[in-house]
C-alpha cells in the first residue's frame, strides 16, 4: 500500500530503548530506567478520588471543544499565582496532552512548506510533528555559551513562518531568562513570524522561577501539560493560550481534530491544581535527585553536562568518549543495566556525542543507576 511522504517520520529514538529496558527486564534483568521522561509517581490522589466520584454520578460524555470552563478558569488563575499575569480564561484551551497542543498550533498557524524554527538540541517530536504535517522544521544549532537556547543570532537571516521555544528545555534542562525570553519574541515578531512556546516543564524549577512568554507578551502561543509538574502522563490532558483573535480558529480545528480532551482526565487535571503537598513533595524528590546527578555524573567521568535549571534531566557530552550515542546507550543498558537516551533524538547533528539522563524516578533508583554507571565507566578505561 502507498504511504504519503508525510508519513517518513524518524523514530522516536527513547521508545525504541524503553522497548529493548523492557525485554532486558522480561528476561529477569533489573533495569533502572533513566531513558524515559516521566515521573515515577502517579496523578495526585485527590485527581483520583475526583474521578471516581465523578464516575458514580456522570457519564463523562463530551465536553465543549475548549474544554471544561471551570478547568480553563482555574488553569488562568494559576498564571496569577504563579507569574502576577492577569490571564482571560476565554484564551485556555483544553488540549489531549501537549502533544495536542503543538498540532492545534502548527495547524492554525502554518500552510504547507512554511519553515519553523527549532532549538537543536530539542525535544524530537517538534521534527517530526511538523514534518508530518508538510512543514519544514529548521534545526538552530545552539551553543554552549548561549545554554543551549536559541538567540536571535541563530536565525536572524532566515526566512522563518514561527520560532518554536521550550523553557525548562527537554534534554538540557536549561531555561531562558527574561531578558532572553524577550529578545525572542521581539526579534520573531520584527520577521513577522510567530512564537511558540513551549512550557511543559514549568513547576519542576530548581533555582528560579520559570519565565512565562505570557509575561512579556500576549501575542504568542504557550502549550503546557499536566503531564510533568502534576505528574499525569497517561491521562493525556494539556492546555495552550492563545491571543483571543485565535481562540476561535483553534476552536474549530479542535472541534474537527479530537471533539474534546478526555472528560475523565479533565475532572482529574481540575482537582489536581489544588494538591500542592503531594506536588511539592514530588519536587523535593527531583531536587535530591538532581543533587545526586549533579555530583555522580562527574564522578562516573560525564563531566560535560549542561545545567539542569529545570525538569528532570541532565544532558552530557560525551564526544570525547563516542560518536556515536546509540551504540553507547545500549553498550550501558546491556553492560550496566541502565537505559539512557541517545542523543541523535535530540540533534541528528551532534547528537551522537551526547547522552540525556532523566532523574525523575525514586531517589533510591537514582542513586542504583549512578552506583552501576561508576562501575561501568571504570571498567572501560
Amino acid at each position: 500500500m502507498r504511504n504519503s511522504t508525510r508519513s517518513n517520520v524518524d523514530p522516536f529514538i527513547v521508545m525504541d530503548v524503553m522497548e529493548a529496558a523492557r525485554r532486558a527486564e522480561e528476561a529477569g534483568r533489573r533495569v533502572i530506567h533513566m531513558e524515559v521522561g516521566q515521573p515515577g509517581t502517579g496523578a495526585p490522589k485527590g485527581a483520583l478520588k475526583a474521578v471516581a466520584s465523578a464516575l458514580e454520578t456522570d457519564p463523562l460524555g463530551y465536553t465543549v471543544a475548549l474544554g471544561l470552563p471551570a478547568l480553563r478558569r482555574r488553569i488562568a488563575q494559576m498564571y496569577g499565582e504563579w507569574y502576577n499575569v492577569d490571564l482571560n480564561p476565554e484564551r485556555v484551551v483544553i488540549t489531549p496532552g501537549s502533544s495536542g497542543g503543538f498540532l492545534l498550533a502548527f495547524t492554525a498557524l502554518f500552510d504547507s512548506g512554511d519553515r519553523v524554527g527549532i532549538g537543536a538540541p530539542g525535544y524530537p517530536s517538534y521534527r517530526q510533528i511538523l514534518s508530518a504535517l508538510g512543514l519544514v522544521p529548521i534545526d538552530l544549532q545552539t551553543a554552549p555559551e548561549n545554554r543551549l537556547q536559541p538567540v536571535p543570532a541563530d536565525f536572524a537571516k532566515m526566512d522563518l513562518a514561527g520560532l518554536l521555544v521550550a523553557s525548562p528545555a527537554n534534554p538540557t534542562g536549561t531555561m531562558l531568562d527574561r531578558p532572553a525570553m524577550s529578545a525572542l519574541i521581539e526579534a520573531t515578531q520584527a520577521q513577522g513570524a510567530s512564537f511558540i512556546s513551549d512550557e511543559i516543564y514549568h513547576g519542576i524549577e530548581y533555582e528560579a522561577k520559570a519565565v512565562t512568554a505570557l509575561e512579556v507578551s500576549d501575542e504568542c502561543y504557550v502549550i503546557n501539560s499536566f503531564s510533568k509538574y502534576f505528574s499525569m502522563t497517561g491521562w493525556r490532558v494539556g492546555w495552550m493560550v492563545v491571543p483571543e483573535d485565535q481562540v476561535r480558529v483553534v476552536e474549530r480545528i479542535a472541534q474537527n481534530m479530537f471533539i474534546c480532551a478526555p472528560h475523565a482526565s479533565q475532572v482529574a487535571a481540575l482537582t489536581a491544581m489544588d494538591c500542592p503537598d503531594e506536588l511539592q513533595a514530588n519536587l523535593d524528590v527531583y531536587k535530591a535527585n538532581r543533587a545526586l546527578m549533579l555530583e555522580g555524573l562527574p564522578k562516573a567521568g560525564f563531566t560535560k553536562i549542561a545545567p539542569p535549571d529545570g525538569a528532570f534531566y541532565v544532558y552530557a557530552d560525551v564526544s570525547e568518549i563516542t560518536d556515536d550515542s546509540r551504540a553507547f546507550a545500549a553498550e550501558i543498558l546491556e553492560k550496566a543495566g541502565v537505559a539512557v537516551t541517545p542523543g541523535l533524538d535530540f540533534d541528528p547533528v551532534r547528537g551522537g556525542g551526547t547522552l540525556r539522563f532523566s532523574y525523575a524516578r525514586s531517589t533510591e533508583d537514582i542513586e542504583e543507576g549512578l552506583r552501576r554507571l561508576a562501575e561501568f565507566m571504570a571498567g572501560r578505561s
